[in-house]
C-alpha cells in the first residue's frame, strides 16, 4: 500500500529556513524520480523540484538557489530544504512521484507559511 507522510512546515519569518521530509511506503519510492509540489488556496498544484534515482535535479526558476532537493533511498524518505523564504513561498507542500503516482493518491501534504 502507497502512502506519503510530509512533514516540517510551519511558521518562518521572511529570510528563515525550513526542512521538509517526505517519508514514502509501498512501491512508490524506488527507481522513480521524487519531486515536491505545492499549492496555494484556488491555484494549481505546482511542481517546484524533483530529483531522480541517480539524484539529478531540477528547480522551478522562482526556487533555484534557495531550495535543495535530497533523497535517502534507504530510508525512502526525501527532503527539501527551504532556504532564504519569501511570503510567495507560502503553501502546502506535497511530495509524489514526477509524475504524480498514477492512482492520484496524494499524501496530507504540510503547511508553509512565510509570514512576520
Amino acid at each position: 500500500q502507497v502512502q506519503l507522510v510530509e512533514s516540517g512546515g510551519g511558521l518562518v519569518q521572511p529570510g528563515g529556513s525550513l526542512r521538509l521530509s517526505c517519508a514514502a511506503t509501498g512501491s512508490i519510492f524506488r527507481f522513480n524520480r521524487m519531486g515536491w509540489y505545492r499549492q496555494v488556496l484556488g491555484k494549481q498544484r505546482e511542481l517546484v523540484a524533483s530529483i531522480s534515482s541517480g539524484s539529478s535535479t531540477n528547480y522551478e526558476d522562482s526556487v533555484k538557489g534557495r531550495f535543495t532537493i535530497s533523497r535517502n533511498d534507504a530510508k525512502s524518505t526525501a527532503y527539501l530544504q527551504m532556504n532564504s523564504l519569501k511570503p510567495e513561498d507560502t503553501a502546502v507542500y506535497y511530495c509524489n512521484t514526477v509524475p504524480p503516482y498514477a492512482t492520484g493518491y496524494w499524501g496530507r501534504g504540510t503547511q508553509v507559511t512565510v509570514s512576520s
